[in-house]
């Protein structure tokens, strides 16, 4: 069972995705809160897999809370929700440490698979409006494009391989199936490369590959 959290300073959207996700048998609605200091103390109670937090509430914003959740002792992983108005925070919120995010007009069989996804380890970076968020926000500088590739040197050619489809937002099958090795082995790569390049999940390593401009 997935336990999850919702933060929404708007009650009624809190109410809508209680009911979308008390809806899937595999997922459980433990914790609510109306803003991000009502998140922490939330998630420091209760064991949480999932938080889907909204980015701009009251007291303490979406992303400073996404921030502060994944510096928990026992983190949840974090969906940031947002609307088109707010793409200027996604990449913020991602390089706090978020695992995804969706737009609130999302369809309702995409946000449970997104916390399906999320809570086994992979990023919600599918949707096509995900991509030109990031690539729109993400711009980098030489400095940093410099530092981004010489962390990636590190790796090996068949990581490297891996990071270029998670990047993508491939998931540990997808990759395995491409790249014709086991579920499992994959795992062991993503798991050496978000070590190697120092990243809390993948999220942020694919964030790094195209600082680096790798090829994808």
């Amino acid at each position: 069972m997935i336990r999850t959290m919702i933060v929404d300073d708007d009650a009624l959207v809190r109410l809508g995705l209680a009911d979308l996700l008390d809806g899937d048998p595999g997922i459980e609605v433990v914790a609510q809160a109306a803003d991000g200091l009502q998140a922490v103390e939330q998630a420091t109670a209760h064991h949480i897999d999932v938080a889907l937090v909204d980015v701009r509430m009251p007291h303490m914003d979406g992303i400073t809370a996404t921030s502060r959740l994944r510096a928990l002792p026992h983190p949840p992983k974090v969906i940031t929700l947002t609307t088109f108005d707010l793409d200027e925070y996604v990449y913020d919120a991602l390089a706090a440490g978020a695992d995804g995010f969706l737009l609130k007009d999302t369809d309702p069989a995409e946000i449970l698979r997104a916390v399906h996804l999320v809570a086994a380890g992979s990023a919600m970076l599918h949707p096509t409006a995900a991509r030109r968020l990031i690539d729109r926000h993400h711009a980098t500088s030489r400095p940093q494009a410099t530092a981004a590739r010489a962390r990636l040197e590190e790796l090996t050619p068949r990581e490297r391989d891996v990071l270029a489809l998670l990047a993508q937002g491939d998931t540990n099958a997808d990759i395995a199936t491409r790249l014709g090795m086991r579920e499992s082995t994959v795992k062991a790569h993503v798991s050496r490369i978000l070590t190697t390049l120092d990243v809390t999940n993948r999220v942020q390593a694919a964030l790094l590959a195209r600082d680096a401009g790798l090829p994808t």
